[in-house]
C-alpha cells in the first residue's frame, strides 16, 4: 500500500497539527475481520502512516477503528501502542453492554471514544435512526461517565434523522465527512440547512472535514467547497480535519496531499485553519 504521498503540501500544518481521523490494517490474516466487510482491506501498517504524516506536518493522531475489523480493536491498539500514548488517542467499535472492565482498559490504552458507524452508501429507509436508539442512549451515558465521546459516521439522510437524538446526547460528538450530505445537491439542501442550525444551536458537535470523495462527484471536489465554507462560517472553533487515509475503495482515485490542500481553498486564513 503506498502512502499516498502525491505531491507537496500547499500550506504549512500548524504546530502539534492533528490528523482526527484515519485508519490501519494489518496484513491480511494478522487480525480477524468482522462481519460487514464493505471494501477489501488493504495493508496500510501506522509505519506507512506516519511518512505520510511527517510530510503533512501532523504530529498528534486520533486512530478510528475501521469497519472491516468490526468490534476488533486490536490492530488500532497495537498501532497507538507503538506511536505512544503521549501523541495520540483512538475511537473503538464496542458492544453497548461491554463489562466496565473493558471500557477502563481501552481508557488506559488512549481510547476516548466509541464509533456510531453505518454504511455511507445505506439506501434511505426511514424511520432506520429508530433501530440505532438504543446503542446510541446508552453508549452515550457510558461516554458521558468517562468523559469520552462519540464519532458518528451515516449518510446524510440518516444524519438528517438523528438530529433530533443528538439534540439529547449528554456528551460531545464528532460527525464525519460533513455529514455525508451529497456536495451535488449544494449548501442549500433542506437536510444540510437543518444540521447547520443543529450547529448553531449547541457546543457539543464538531464536524470532520474527511472523506470528501464520499460526497462530492465534481472534478477536483469543487462541488464540496460551497458546503465546507458553510461549515467554517458556522462554526470555524468546531471542525476538525482527518486525513481518512487509507482511503479505501477511493485509494486508486485520490491522494492524501490532494486532500490536505482542499482546506488551504476552503480557508485561505491561516489563523481559521489554526
Amino acid at each position: 500500500m503506498s502512502s499516498h504521498i502525491d505531491g507537496e503540501p500547499a500550506f504549512r500544518a500548524p504546530a502539534l497539527a492533528c490528523d482526527s481521523h484515519f485508519h490501519v490494517f494489518g496484513r491480511p490474516g494478522q487480525y480477524p475481520y468482522g462481519a460487514d466487510i464493505r471494501y477489501t482491506p488493504p495493508h496500510a501498517p501506522v509505519e506507512d502512516y506516519l511518512k505520510l504524516a511527517r510530510h503533512l506536518g501532523c504530529e498528534r493522531f486520533v486512530f478510528v477503528q475501521p469497519s472491516a475489523y468490526g468490534r476488533n480493536n486490536d490492530c488500532m491498539l497495537d498501532a497507538m501502542r507503538e506511536v505512544g500514548i503521549r501523541n495520540c488517542r483512538g475511537i473503538v467499535d464496542i458492544d453497548q453492554d461491554a463489562p466496565d472492565g473493558e471500557f477502563e482498559r481501552l481508557n488506559k490504552a488512549g481510547v476516548r471514544g466509541i464509533r456510531i458507524n453505518e454504511n455511507p452508501i445505506k439506501p434511505f429507509e426511514p424511520g432506520y435512526s429508530k433501530t440505532m436508539l438504543s446503542r446510541v442512549q446508552t453508549l452515550d451515558a457510558r461516554c458521558a461517565e468517562l468523559g469520552w465521546m462519540l464519532d458518528f459516521l451515516t449518510p446524510g439522510w440518516l444524519t438528517l434523522e438523528l438530529l433530533p437524538e443528538m439534540k439529547k446526547l449528554k456528551s460531545l460528538h464528532t460527525v464525519a465527512h460533513m455529514g455525508m450530505f451529497l456536495a451535488k445537491d449544494g449548501p442549500k439542501q433542506a437536510g444540510f440547512q437543518q444540521f447547520l442550525d443543529y450547529l448553531r444551536s449547541g457546543d457539543k458537535c464538531w464536524v470532520k472535514f474527511t472523506g470528501t470523495y464520499r460526497m462530492s462527484v465534481a472534478l477536483g471536489f469543487a462541488d464540496a467547497a460551497p458546503m465546507a465554507r458553510a461549515l467554517i462560517e458556522t462554526v470555524p472553533n468546531r471542525i476538525i480535519w482527518g486525513s481518512d487515509y487509507p482511503h479505501l475503495s477511493f485509494a486508486d482515485k485520490v491522494g492524501s496531499v490532494e486532500l490536505f490542500n482542499l482546506l488551504g481553498q476552503w480557508a485561505p486564513d491561516a489563523a481559521t485553519r489554526k
